[in-house]
């Protein structure tokens, strides 16, 4: 990703997907892997959404909204109702004020509130640093606005930043510094002091904060804390998160970003200019989730919980080497001690000789960074109870 240019083709997300600047894409390793899982019947853990609803109440409200007419263009900043509810729980959760009206934007989803920070807030020629492994938009959107997206390997097994390897990649040429805690693909939780560290190094070098908290109600070890509500964070950060993850509601792509007023004024030139406005009535469905009691939250992070537990005890026990996630979706398992390698090769022998598949995590890295992950896979454990026994049973015949 350093140079961003593979031949004829541009490398738009570290090994996801290439972008022809002709048009067209090659197929992602995502898409390749869930076709594989439909040739070969296999349980597809690769693909990191819930395959049940979330909670009836929001269902509920969408339904309601639909029934009562709220089926036309809303706001451009996003309906009063949900600006609202994403101020109050940002209060209510993490004690930061926001007001509605100036530094809450609602987006179609967490990934075009990414999109339009990067886009409205990068320059050629600048750099992004991100943890790795990323969330493949990061260095898309770096490739589309031709910055340089700085990756900084993270290490198994705790998958946190080290806070001075992260200060020799911070300099004053970074733009912006991606958090993505709790992190996608790993599960870790960043703790306070690095955290504290990324501000001192954005106040140091100018440099903005982008944070990307969409698994921030779905920790099961530790506590989230987020960046904009430390000391010296809010004024430099743009946070982001959605309904998506939490209300096992990805489809509806309802997200927001918040912050200081003039960074979301930036975001907001950008934003419509993309999708112009996400869809009218998940708005209201998803401020009733938001507003919802405490102990749905708990109660929806429990429950995934044992599901991550379920995952984790059936890929130990087929000889993998698991490291457990504190948050999220997935599971990061080494391939090495069942004798492979290789995670590209990996998967597609779990999937056609075993019915269950993953991803490999090289696909969310760096091309020059690849055989420091070449082992390690991710597979999401979001899935009915029944889906993760299935895969399980199928695991247990790898010998």
């Amino acid at each position: 990703m350093s140079d961003g240019v593979a031949g004829p083709w541009r490398r738009a997300a570290a090994g996801a997907f290439l972008l022809d600047p002709n048009g067209g894409t090659r197929p992602t390793i995502f898409a390749e892997m869930s076709d594989l899982a439909e040739r070969t019947g296999a349980v597809n853990l690769g693909q990191g959404f819930p395959d049940e609803d979330g909670p009836a109440e929001v269902l509920a409200a969408a339904r309601e909204a639909i029934a009562q007419g709220v089926n036309q263009y809303p706001p451009g900043i996003g309906m009063p109702v949900l600006r609202e509810a994403i101020a109050w729980h940002q209060e209510h959760w993490y004690g930061i004020r926001l007001d509605p009206a100036t530094q809450v934007l609602v987006t179609a989803g967490a990934t075009e509130a990414i999109a339009a920070a990067i886009l409205g807030l990068v320059e050629a020629g600048e750099e992004i640093v991100a943890a790795e492994p990323f969330y493949d938009e990061y260095a898309a959107l770096a490739g589309l606005v031709g910055a340089r997206l700085v990756p900084l390997p993270l290490a198994a097994p705790g998958f946190v930043p080290d806070p001075d390897a992260l200060a020799a990649l911070v300099t004053d040429r970074t733009r912006l510094i991606i958090v993505n805690s709790p992190h996608n693909p790993t599960g870790s939780v960043w703790p306070r002091e690095v955290l504290t560290r990324i501000i001192e190094l954005a106040h140091r070098h100018d440099a903005l904060i982008l944070t990307d908290e969409v698994y921030e109600h779905l920790v099961y070890d530790g506590e989230h804390v987020p960046i904009a509500a430390l000391p010296g964070g809010f004024e430099r950060t743009i946070t982001v998160s959605s309904g998506g993850k939490t209300f096992a509601a990805t489809g509806w792509k309802i997200g927001w970003a918040s912050g200081p007023a003039e960074l979301m004024t930036a975001l907001l030139a950008i934003k419509q200019w993309l999708t112009y406005v996400p869809a009218a009535p998940f708005q209201p469905a998803i401020a009733t989730g938001l507003r919802l009691p405490d102990s749905t939250f708990h109660a929806m992070r429990a429950s995934l919980a044992g599901k991550r537990d379920l995952l984790a005890a059936g890929l130990a026990d087929a000889g993998f080497a698991v490291h457990l996630p504190a948050a999220g979706y997935f599971i990061v398992a080494d391939a090495a001690p069942i004798g492979i390698d290789d995670a590209d090769r990996a998967a597609r022998r779990l999937a056609e000789e075993i019915g269950v598949v993953g991803i490999p995590v090289t696909a969310l890295v760096a091309p020059e960074h690849r055989e420091r992950y070449g082992s390690l896979m991710r597979f999401a454990f979001c899935k009915r109870t029944e889906v993760l026994e299935t895969a399980v049973g199928r695991l247990r015949e790898i010998s």
